[in-house]
């Protein structure tokens, strides 16, 4: 397929819009050195209006992302804290009796707010983290009956640790079809390393940096990036992945209609991320490791047990348009 012509040539407005996303994508690379790759894939994961999950052992800068995503688009920001006696109210809120009203009054939990990070999310129990669903699928949040919604934009961060470490909780599928994207950020290299040893503190960094971007910006990108054009060979090459997982031997559970419609919302962002005027075949490859990882169910007699080395088999079975 024949690429046109890139972000570039697009009306002001967009340029504008183009050269913020550039700075913030920037700014995130002096706080997570040498990841361009998983930094363009969550602002992609943002500006597709879903939500992210980072997963990956402890100390490897996940909660560090999640913050930096926080200041440098400029969105107001919570951590939560998931541990194994949090409780659902502790997300959301809860309604207290006001004497002198004579009236139970709301008290918004942490969960009312533009990025909120739920940290090591697989360590509280199935009741505190079926807390996030409601909010995460409908960006509103009920409570004895009312209804309350949530600040807009609004994004969930997550972070879990993996599954064989002690005291976690796995996530269930209904949970993890909730995130549009799971990542993980991996080891440094050698010289990234070092790097992050002798230079600045990250704690400091993250405290001397300024937002790029501001609310409304970030939603005249995600509008932007629901713009880009996807081609009809495209669309059939997202729908023979998405086929293919669902025939394939090697897969017990393939990806559902909402992951189809995951895969081209993310593909449309990344492209819009890595300045391409339209999808092309490696922006939908690009994303549906990420996209597709945490919803495929390999079959008993697989041999591709893992994640990525099945979300790769995926892609090198089916041609490229």
């Amino acid at each position: 397929m024949q690429r046109g012509n890139t972000l570039e040539h697009l009306p002001t407005d967009s340029t504008r819009l183009r050269a913020a996303l550039d700075r913030a994508r920037a700014a995130l690379g002096t706080i997570i050195l040498g990841k361009d790759d998983e930094i363009a894939l969550a602002l992609a994961c943002l500006l597709a209006r879903g939500h992210l999950l980072i997963e990956d052992l402890p100390g490897l800068g996940k909660t560090t992302l999640a913050q930096a995503l926080a200041r440098v688009l400029g969105l107001s920001y919570q951590r939560i804290q998931f541990t194994s006696d949090l409780l659902p109210a502790d997300i959301i809120g809860v309604s207290i009796f006001q004497r002198d009203t004579g009236r139970f009054q709301f008290q918004p939990g942490p969960i009312f707010s533009q990025l909120v990070l739920a940290d090591e999310v697989n360590r509280a129990t199935p009741k505190a983290q079926s807390a996030l669903l409601e909010a995460m699928e409908e960006q509103q949040v009920s409570v004895d009956g009312h209804t309350h919604a949530l600040p807009a934009p609004f994004f969930v961060v997550a972070t879990q640790n993996p599954s064989d470490q002690i005291g976690t909780f796995p996530l269930p599928e209904s949970q993890l079809d909730r995130f549009l994207m799971r990542l993980e950020l991996g080891y440094p290299n050698e010289a990234e390393e070092r790097a992050l040893i002798t230079g600045t503190d990250r704690r400091q960094l993250l405290a001397e940096l300024q937002p790029v971007l501001g609310p409304e910006q970030l939603i005249e990108l995600q509008a932007a990036a629901a713009r880009i054009h996807v081609s009809e060979p495209l669309i059939d090459y997202i729908q023979a992945l998405v086929r293919y997982t669902r025939e394939s031997p090697d897969i017990e559970i393939g990806l559902s209609p909402r992951g189809a419609l995951a895969v081209a919302a993310a593909a449309r962002a990344q492209a819009f991320v890595r300045n391409h005027a339209g999808v092309f075949p490696d922006d939908v490859q690009a994303v549906f490791a990420a996209v597709a990882g945490h919803r495929l169910k390999p079959s008993s007699g697989s041999a591709h047990r893992k994640a990525g080395d099945l979300c790769r088999h995926v892609l090198d079975s089916v041609a490229i348009p």
